[in-house]
């Protein structure tokens, strides 16, 4: 499963346009040099819930967090599937670790592309501009003053806390307005509680904010596809751009698994009467190759269409959302799936302490997503069964389009 790389548009730098960046094989390579540190540092980081440090510097060494930066703030702008190959990538080598880079750098991108000129020319106006992490799901509060608002809440899962500088949380105001507010870290209580089974390293951390003024010009609508910065791919929106970085998540930990099983299976089936010499063992392994491939094959094909429809200039109608929303539940499933059956025919050695059980524990962990949840596939049905005319997606749920007066 090798991943697909783009070759560099013509259109790299009009605004509207997909930016399909030229760095994307200069990147693979980086992230081959640095595979034997992080895959070294997975038990550790599990452990001590956090990345190690030699794991942080050779991340920001291979610049993976610009991934998801608008060029025009010094970011590198990869393309949906550029960013999908990466993360799949990175993930292989530790889960965590690619759930931290996913998050920091999708988050850190998208508020360079949503917010105006005042913030970004504070935040971006150097080479080391600051990381972000943050909750935009769930909803605090904010009260609207003169020159912004005044913030307040509790919120969870701020992944990747351990690495930002920055936190973007969701609120809505008086009028029930859904909004992004983004503010220094050191203006948060950051809660020490994720104490998880799976993805211990992420530190998805809970956080308060009380009564905190944030300027207008760190704010922007939850639902926006308006990018102010950067090219097509922020058009699709926050929710369609968390399920890119969640289905390479996803890839990359059925790839992970299959190697591991593989690497087991050559040890135990020296051992005579042991299950991997069995047609069973053989047929159950092809079936997990062939449900993890074509789970790739539906999402890459999916975000094909997707690239070719924004890079028009044209918005991703709602039957392509919903293949979107599919795609990522599909490719998330699929890997569970891929997970029990390694766990089965791993035997006891799942049990015990190492990278098996480890991504046994963080598979388990990253399902309960609610990007990949019950509700967002039981809408994606009613929709590509017909059953929801006129509807359209906003964020994470299929509404009812207003009618037209």
């Amino acid at each position: 499963m090798t991943a697909v790389a783009h070759a560099p548009s013509e259109h790299l730098d009009r605004r509207g346009r997909l930016h399909v960046s030229d760095r994307f094989d200069e990147m693979m390579a980086r992230l081959d040099s640095i595979e034997e540190t992080v895959r070294a540092n997975g038990a550790q980081h599990d452990v001590e819930g956090r990345l190690a440090p030699s794991t942080i510097e050779a991340l920001k060494s291979a610049r993976v967090f610009d991934i998801g930066v608008p060029v025009e703030v010094g970011g590198l702008e990869f393309s949906p599937r550029q960013v999908v190959a990466v993360i799949e990538r990175i993930t292989e080598m530790d889960a965590a670790t690619g759930w931290v880079v996913m998050v920091l750098q999708m988050i850190t991108g998208t508020t360079a592309a949503y917010l105006g000129d005042e913030a970004t020319r504070e935040l971006f106006s150097g080479s080391d501009y600051p990381l972000m992490a943050g909750q935009g799901t769930k909803f605090g509060q904010a009260r609207k003053v003169e020159g912004g608002y005044r913030l307040s809440g509790q919120w969870h899962f701020a992944s990747g806390s351990q690495l930002a500088d920055m936190i973007h949380t969701a609120a809505v105001d008086e009028t029930g307005r859904p909004l992004i507010f983004t503010l220094p870290k050191s203006e948060c209580t950051m809660v020490d509680n994720w104490d998880v089974m799976g993805l211990r390293a992420t530190s998805s951390d809970d956080y308060t904010v009380e009564d905190v003024f944030v300027p207008d010009a760190y704010v922007y609508e939850v639902t926006t596809k308006t990018p102010l910065h950067g090219g097509a791919i922020y058009e699709v929106g926050l929710a369609n751009m968390s399920g890119i970085q969640h289905g390479g998540w996803a890839l990359g930990m059925g790839k992970r698994l299959l190697a591991e099983m593989r690497k087991l299976a050559k040890v135990k089936s020296q051992r005579a009467g042991d299950g991997t010499t069995t047609d069973q063992f053989y047929a159950e392994y092809a079936q997990a190759e062939a449900k993890l491939r074509g789970a790739r094959a539906f999402l890459m094909q999916t975000w094909a269409d997707n690239e070719e429809t924004i890079n028009r200039g044209e918005p991703l109608s709602t039957h392509q959302e919903s293949l979107t929303r599919l795609s990522l539940n599909n490719a998330t499933w699929t890997a569970h799936d891929v997970c029990m059956t390694v766990y089965k025919w791993a035997g006891t050695t799942a049990l015990r302490e190492g990278d098996l059980q480890r991504y046994f524990r963080d598979m388990h962990a990253g399902t309960q997503h609610m990007s990949s949840g019950p509700g967002v596939l039981q809408q994606c049905g009613r929709q590509l069964a017909g059953l929801a005319e006129g509807s359209r997606w906003v964020f994470f749920s299929l509404v009812e389009s207003a009618p037209t007066q």
